[in-house]
């Protein structure tokens, strides 16, 4: 899988598990909506400052958008 098909993905699992909506995870991390959804499409290429944002606005650990399901701890 492509590793931003699998960080977008694993955004949208923490944010969904944490009852968030795309407008609410995108206003915790200071970006667009628009540019959110590309990120979990899988069709951005968010910089490394982006996904910090992102994670910390998700209350996780960066290194969590990266891991393949089913490997390391789970989100």
């Amino acid at each position: 899988m492509d590793v931003r098909a699998r960080v977008g993905q694993n955004v949208q699992k923490v944010r969904r598990d944490k009852g968030l909506s795309q407008e609410e995870l995108a206003h915790r991390a200071n970006i667009h909506q628009t540019y959110l959804s590309g990120v979990e499409g899988g069709k951005r290429n968010p910089s490394v400052l982006v996904l910090a944002r992102i994670a910390n606005a998700l209350e996780i650990d960066i290194i969590d958008l990266f891991r393949t399901h089913g490997k390391g701890p789970s989100l």
